[in-house]
């Protein structure tokens, strides 16, 4: 019950800041029932790891978590109490993310809320409530993305569990695990009040890094689950770069001085054939595409500053953790390498 009435607490706040009173209450209300009923499933891993009930995959893989949250304070990320516990989901992904943008302009729909400052996103433990939201702000005039993401951070207010959803069926399994809790274990030890691309920017990039040294030491270049991790990310990037040359011409495309008529028609033609050449079967748009850039911008200037501090990652935490809210230029800043530039220049 603590859980749901803190939420209910930050509504308060929450309400001044959106001017979307009823709809801020439902989100919150939906959010604390949803993390109390995970609180609520939690078990220790140490009980699961002895429990003969449970899969073998699923125990040798959370046997690794003790390991890998060490291997990440080692290199210089905050310690905490998340992922000391398990919870079995039975459901394909543990929050739907819905991100909203306008239909010719790369401008996401945000959403204020107290301390976390404002959020291009919201997450919803319920995929029908998730659509439900979706439709209405498709209503309102907003391009819409849903997607189920495997894992979340409450950044400290819950001490989060392993998911099962963070447990894939597949050779990249202990890869995506470590990812994953790298991942959100950055989110812990930096970051910066309304400011996505820099903050998930920032955690795909140690993510991957950190991944790959792990699965070193522990496995071996020539084990299976590293090279499974290995082409997981060589097939993201060949995602990427389709993505970001969709995102180059649509930008170009809305700053054009086309009619809007045309530029709608020609954004479907690109979006079509970016469909066809990824596979993807259900829709996209631009909520979709600056998803896509809030997870892998400017991660050059962030390997010139590994490489500034000698590959050493305390020093790196150390310098990051000097960038401050107030020296971005405006909140959902794509462009901050421009606060990394002086960084690097500077060194360690």
């Amino acid at each position: 019950m603590g859980a749901l009435l803190s939420l209910q607490f930050l509504c308060v706040f929450s309400l001044s800041l959106t001017g979307s009173g009823c709809a801020t209450l439902s989100y919150l209300l939906q959010a604390g029932r949803g993390q109390l009923a995970i609180m609520n499933r939690a078990r220790p891993i140490e009980e699961v790891v002895r429990d003969q009930r449970i899969p073998v995959r699923v125990r040798e893989l959370l046997a690794k978590v003790h390991s890998i949250k060490r291997f990440g304070q080692d290199s210089g990320l905050k310690p905490t109490r998340n992922y000391e516990e398990f919870v079995n989901l039975d459901r394909p992904a543990a929050v739907w993310v819905v991100s909203g943008a306008e239909k010719l302009r790369f401008k996401s729909k945000e959403w204020g809320f107290p301390i976390l400052g404002r959020v291009p996103y919201l997450g919803w433990f319920d995929r029908h409530r998730a659509i439900s939201f979706r439709e209405k702000l498709s209503a309102e005039g907003w391009d819409v993305d849903v997607r189920g993401a495997a894992a979340f951070s409450t950044l400290g207010w819950f001490r989060d569990p392993i998911l099962s959803t963070m447990l894939p069926e597949s050779d990249e399994a202990l890869g995506e695990l470590v990812d994953i809790v790298i991942h959100e274990s950055v989110h812990a030890t930096v970051y910066v009040n309304g400011q996505a691309f820099f903050n998930e920017s920032l955690a795909s990039f140690a993510a991957e890094k950190l991944t790959l040294n792990y699965l070193e030491r522990e496995v071996g270049v020539n084990a299976t689950q590293y090279k499974a991790y290995v082409a997981s990310l060589k097939a993201e990037r060949e995602r990427a770069k389709e993505m970001h040359d969709a995102y180059s011409k649509l930008s170009a495309l809305y700053a054009s001085q086309k009619p809007d008529e045309e530029k709608l028609s020609v954004k479907q033609e690109v979006l079509l054939a970016l469909r066809e050449q990824l596979g993807i079967k259900r829709d996209i748009n631009n909520a979709t595409l600056i998803q896509f850039k809030e997870y892998r911008s400017d991660k050059e200037q962030f390997e010139k500053l590994l490489n500034a501090c000698g590959g050493q990652w305390p020093r790196f935490w150390r310098l990051i953790a000097s960038i401050k809210a107030e020296d971005f230029k405006q909140p959902q800043q794509e462009d901050f390498g421009i606060l990394l530039s002086p960084l690097v220049e500077k060194g360690c």
